[in-house]
């Protein structure tokens, strides 16, 4: 009797000091209530009080709260750890701890320890909201000793906790510290998708190596930059991968134990995304007709550039659409030439077939300025958009454009729905009807180099293909731009051999690397792409030589690794300016009768 009228007088004593955190209710259990409270008074020495905003996390579907505990110290020298050192261990990798009901758990802003345990799957940490997050950068949490504002308390299943709202000045500083963390961030939709993420290179010098590679990179989840698939992975071939920060804790002990070498070419993925544009938010947004060459657009920024040059410019600009995309955006064309006389013989240029090779819209719409402003000035030009008409596509793929804008900067595809998988996409330069998913090409739909369900299955691919088809008398030159290598590509892709035209061609090939390496001194690999390159099947460039168009050229543009399909927006305009070269020498190599 008198252990009962001890639980109930401290039951009276906790309501009286709780009553702003939770009110109880009769279904509660008295005896899970005292032992928690006790637990919440004491915390440990030099540790931010639990019950604190900033330093808890929400357990999934629970409704509980958990203080997150500190990281572990960090392990023996030998061992790595994330964010030291580059420094390859010859001895054996670590082996993980023992799996543990109670694991500590770092905090949301940092980067975990490839020592530390995985959290139990039976009570999964979801990191605070971003309100907490974004307050706790003007209110810490007390240091040890201090009251605690709010007490967590564990109720039965009946029971939930009641959070107070905020309120004085902390309620209105919220919104707004909310709507600067938002403007400071350069991506919407690559706020920390890449932390802790890798690029490195291999380049394997033995049978041996090539079957250890090809088998990694096909079980473990990572990217190929270059080539495009493990198939591809060849002895002495050149392999660049993306590694995600869970896979680079067993890859890369994996490789050094299989003593492959390899180096590492971007360290730390977040930063080199944030540095390749910087902040948006607070770059100045110039009117149209002061249209930046020298920064990436967005695929809403290039269409209003489209419409604005259609409407300023249309004694050379028309602008026209194809058809649309899966999501139904239009595909844009620019008709750009004088109207000097009814049929002209033209070329067909279109960048951005691959989403996330960005120097490819940018390189189309520099050629179009360039255009415009030397036609009076320069002979060359002139005599191009005089004798030729140029059919411009800045943006082939805009579904999978715009998707690298928003949500995944390294999306390669288009955005189709598969109804037996859910992956999305399919490699619009493979999709065509030329040996349509042979050697080069994959039936998965979760591959990035997916053929599709049947040739010209994407309405991408199946507009421009219809516009060629129709115009294959007019068009006498296909350019693509493409991202990365330094290559000038020509017939065939599919196959080991010579195409009928090949010194007319070859030739056109050879001078305009020459003007392109005259600028910069960057120099360019030129021949077939299945010797030069890789053998892939149903490539737009094989499809429009095989459709009669006798000048058929795909363009791999800087740079050859260093970074990637992260071109800094410096190298934008030496870029262009070389490749500008390398086009016009094309061009008018057109303009020639060759024998």
């Amino acid at each position: 009797m008198r252990g009962m009228e001890g639980k109930i007088m401290a039951l009276l004593l906790l309501r009286k000091t709780s009553h702003r955190t939770h009110l109880f209710r009769p279904t509660e259990k008295i005896t899970e209530i005292i032992p928690r409270r006790r637990s919440l008074v004491a915390a440990p020495a030099g540790a931010a009080h639990p019950s604190h905003p900033c330093s808890r996390s929400r357990r999934a579907r629970g409704g509980l709260l958990a203080a997150a505990p500190p990281l572990p110290a960090p392990g023996p020298p030998g061992q790595a750890v994330a964010g030291g050192p580059r420094t390859l261990r010859t001895s054996s990798p670590p082996s993980l701890p023992a799996p543990s009901r109670h694991r500590p758990r770092p905090p949301p802003d940092s980067l975990p320890s490839p020592l530390a345990p995985a959290t139990p799957p039976t009570a999964p940490l979801l990191p605070a909201p971003a309100s907490e997050q974004a307050l706790c950068k003007r209110h810490p949490p007390p240091g040890p000793g201090a009251a605690a504002p709010v007490l967590a308390v564990s109720v039965s299943v009946a029971a939930r906790p009641r959070t107070m709202p905020l309120r004085g000045r902390p309620a209105v500083l919220l919104p707004l510290c909310l709507l600067c963390l938002q403007a400071a961030l350069p991506l919407r939709g690559h706020r920390g998708r890449y932390a802790g993420d890798k690029v490195i290179r291999v380049v394997p010098e033995s049978k041996r190596e090539t079957q250890i590679l090809r088998a990694a990179f096909s079980r473990l989840k990572v990217d190929l930059w270059q080539p495009s698939s493990p198939f591809h992975i060849v002895e002495g071939t050149v392999t660049d991968v993306r590694v995600p920060q869970n896979t680079s804790r067993s890859l890369l002990p994996y490789l050094q134990q299989a003593n492959i070498q390899y180096t590492i070419l971007i360290s730390d993925l977040q930063e080199a995304v944030e540095n390749q544009t910087g902040l948006r938010s607070y770059r100045n947004r110039r009117s149209l007709s002061e249209h930046n060459y020298e920064v990436y657009h967005s695929l809403e920024e290039i269409q209003d550039w489209m419409y604005h040059l259609n409407k300023t410019h249309s004694d050379l600009v028309h602008m026209f659409s194809v058809g649309k995309s899966y999501e139904g955006r239009p595909l844009f064309v620019l008709k750009l030439g004088k109207r000097s006389r009814p049929y002209k013989k033209a070329v067909w240029i279109d960048c951005g077939i691959h989403a996330r090779e960005w120097i490819g819209p940018a390189f189309c719409q520099w050629f179009v300025k360039e255009a415009l402003q030397t036609y009076q000035t320069d002979p060359a030009m002139r005599k191009m958009l005089t004798q030729l008409y140029f059919y411009i596509m800045p943006v082939f793929n805009v579904d999978g454009y715009h998707f690298s804008w928003t949500n995944d900067r390294f999306w390669r595809k288009t955005r189709s729905k598969n109804t037996r998988f859910r992956c999305h996409g399919v490699d619009a330069n493979r999709n065509w009807k030329v040996k349509w998913c042979d050697e080069g090409a994959s039936f998965h739909p979760c591959d990035d180099t997916y053929c599709g369900p049947f040739p010209e299955s994407e309405p991408e691919v199946k507009a421009v293909a219809h516009f060629l088809r129709k115009h294959r008398k007019q068009i006498k030159a296909y350019l693509s731009f493409h991202a990365y290598a330094q290559m000038l590509l020509y017939p065939y892709s599919y196959k080991y051999a010579t195409i009928p035209n090949f010194s007319c061609v070859e030739s056109a090939a050879y001078n305009a690397v020459n003007a392109l390496q005259s600028a910069y001194g960057i120099r360019y690999r030129y021949g077939p792409a299945s010797s030069t390159l890789y053998v892939s099947s149903g490539s737009s460039m094989d499809w429009a030589y095989k459709n009669g168009i006798p000048y058929a050229f795909a363009f791999e543009l800087r740079d050859t690794g260093h970074f990637g399909f992260l071109l800094p927006e410096t190298l934008i305009k030496p870029t262009c300016t070389e490749t500008m070269l390398a086009v016009k020498n094309i061009t008018l190599h057109l303009l020639k009768k060759c024998h």
